[in-house]
């Protein structure tokens, strides 16, 4: 499309598979162009091809959930699809997503990367304890069966059949093989934290460990680019959804946006910070309410908190001031706080 929407030139493109030809043919086009595509695989390779471009003043990655026009049209396919981009770029309202470095997308890929060889891991001791339980095995404590010990009595362990057999050691293989895996994925993203400052700085929070860090600081990459507290939380998908109209304000669950590995990384650390921190846990209980029911509730909404103060620390670069216990002294001091007698109101006279 030209300034004034009309449309001068239409061609298809080969997609993924072929994107020198589409690199052709913006190079024809005359004057400062823009080019908007929706992100999906490969999308930073792209953008990066697209912006050397002479002729390109600007590239837009457009974030495909907040796309309403498109994916929720009637008539939904690549030549409608590309005309409304097109136009939603000319009028500025096309929802860019933030386009960081290459080295900073390697970086993301290699924590998702290890986070699915975790998981894998975790089915693969889950259908380990399955087994057991499935053939009325008594193994030991399910925390020391992962140890070297553990592993070598499942290796050693006589089964009924030479097909359980053959399920058994399939598991010990991929444990084992997802052990090493993890292992060189950990030593990889340690090298690359430790020329990072962030890291070390978010590290100073109670409860905050490596891989919680590191996913922290790769995903906001740029502090600045944050202009409010509650934005990361918003981009991390913290906040509840919301539906207001008049005085009505209807508040809901999370809206569950953005990586959901940093998102769980945050609600586990927020619970290790309730453990380990007076400041973390008063928080926590404030929200609670002394409520069991608001339990994941006071979690979520510590774990956002959390995300505001460490975009903080990282716009500041102040260290973390809060106090550190162990999980055995909070567990004490909770344990005497139950344990004090609660003042009772005195009668009154008659």
């Amino acid at each position: 499309m030209n300034a004034e929407g009309k449309r001068i030139k239409e061609f298809e493109s080969g997609g993924l598979s072929d994107w020198s030809r589409l690199r052709r043919e913006v190079t024809r086009l005359d004057g400062p162009v823009q080019v908007c595509f929706e992100a999906s695989c490969g999308y930073g390779q792209l953008h990066d091809g697209l912006l050397a471009l002479p002729n390109v003043r600007r590239v837009v990655v457009a974030h495909p959930g907040q796309l309403r026009l498109i994916f929720r049209s009637k008539q939904k396919n690549d030549r409608v699809d590309a005309q409304r981009l097109a136009m939603l770029l000319l009028l500025g309202q096309a929802p860019a997503v933030h386009v960081p470095p290459v080295d900073v997308r390697a970086w993301r890929a290699m924590i998702e990367y290890r986070n699915q060889l975790v998981c894998q891991q975790t089915r693969a001791k889950n259908q380990m304890r399955a087994l057991l339980r499935t053939y009325g095995v008594l193994g030991p404590h399910r925390k020391s069966l992962w140890t070297k010990k553990g592993l070598a009595w499942l290796a050693e362990l006589p089964w009924p059949s030479t097909l359980v057999t053959l399920q058994r050691d399939s598991l010990l293989y991929e444990l084992a093989h997802c052990r090493q895996q993890i292992a060189a994925a950990e030593k990889a993203l340690n090298e690359v934290a430790a020329t990072n400052p962030g890291v070390a700085l978010l590290r100073s929070i109670p409860g905050v460990g490596p891989r919680t860090a590191e996913a922290i600081m790769a995903y906001i990459n740029d502090p600045q680019r944050f202009n409010r507290g509650k934005q990361v939380s918003s981009y991390f998908g913290l906040v509840p959804c919301q539906d207001q109209s008049g005085g009505i304000n209807r508040l809901g669950h999370i809206t569950r946006n953005g990586p959901s590995t940093v998102r769980r990384l945050l609600t586990e650390a927020a619970w290790q910070g309730v453990q380990r921190s007076p400041e973390i846990r008063a928080r926590f209980e404030r929200i609670q309410r002394g409520d069991p029911r608001r339990k994941k509730i006071a979690l979520v909404a510590t774990a956002s908190w959390l995300a505001r103060v460490m975009l903080t620390m990282l716009r500041t670069g102040e260290v973390a001031r809060f106090t550190r216990q162990t999980v055995a002294e909070a567990n004490r001091q909770a344990a005497a706080a139950r344990a004090e007698p609660r003042a009772t109101n005195p009668p009154h006279a008659a």
